[in-house]
């Protein structure tokens, strides 16, 4: 696959700083932007420890607190002319539930529509969690299910809303645009800082159990380089799977746990 250029939105992230080597050492060319200038030397140290031959690394200072309008969000693209973007970003539940809003909802929907609008991004992939969803999967139990919508009705529920939000115009933007436009949503469960493993790609069983950040980190690279990757969401645990069998399979077989919702 040809070297592509990569703008990580919510760059100073403990998943995106796993990721960001990862498309580095692709020789992507990777632009992280970060809200704080205090953090530019941390992603910078990110591709200086990189020994090996690896793609240019560049670092926008941006707030999205002030990104309000899609025409906004469209000029941060047009200024760094990517072909793939990764949302990784989030208020972190600071702020309250305004900001939870303003980032995890209007700022992200801004720029997967402003994504969608310029023609040379072909790729999106955002992260998101596994219980962002309005209806039970066929393949969760009744109590997973209870479990998942009760997290979401009450600790989570600004997040809940905000992040479906998003994800519901990710999947349906790229289902209009087709494969011009690719909505990759990646829905991991509890993240844990435990090291790569293997994981549950696709369908979880359930909707309980953690997963690394940094194996989301893997999987996303994965996703990102995997030829015939498609419109889906894709939820993912901790598991018994290679991570490159895992993408070769959800990618292959067209997995898509958006499956049951109004959406798919």
């Amino acid at each position: 696959m040809a070297p592509h250029h990569v703008l990580l939105l919510g760059g100073h992230g403990k998943i995106a700083q796993f990721l960001t080597p990862l498309l580095l050492r692709r020789s992507w060319a990777v632009t992280s932007i970060i809200r704080n200038p205090d953090q530019v030397s941390a992603i910078e140290k990110l591709g200086n420890e990189i020994e090996s031959e690896k793609g240019p690394l560049n670092v926008l200072v941006r707030s999205l607190d002030d990104v309000k309008s899609e025409a906004q969000a469209k000029d941060i693209i047009d200024e760094v002319k990517p072909d793939y973007i990764v949302w990784s970003a989030g208020a972190g539940g600071k702020g309250g539930a305004a900001r939870t809003y303003a980032i995890d909802r209007d700022a992200a929907i801004h720029f997967i529509r402003a994504a969608a609008a310029t023609p040379s991004v072909a790729r999106f992939l955002m992260v998101s969690y596994l219980s962002s969803r309005r209806t039970q999967p066929a393949w969760w139990s009744a109590a997973d299910w209870a479990a998942s919508a009760k997290t979401n009705q009450t600790v989570l529920a600004n997040y809940y809303e905000a992040k479906l939000a998003a994800d519901e115009v990710l999947y349906e933007v790229s289902k209009q645009r087709g494969p011009a436009f690719v909505g990759i949503n990646l829905r991991p469960g509890t993240l844990s800082l435990e090291p790569a493993g293997r994981v549950e790609l696709g369908k979880t069983k359930g909707s309980g159990g953690e997963v690394s950040r940094e194996s989301v980190a893997r999987v996303a690279d994965e996703l990102l380089a995997s030829e015939g990757v498609r419109n889906a969401w894709l939820d993912l645990l901790d598991g018994e799977e290679e991570i490159g069998e895992a993408v070769g399979r959800v990618v292959r077989e067209g997995v898509d746990a958006a499956e049951g919702e109004a959406i798919f």
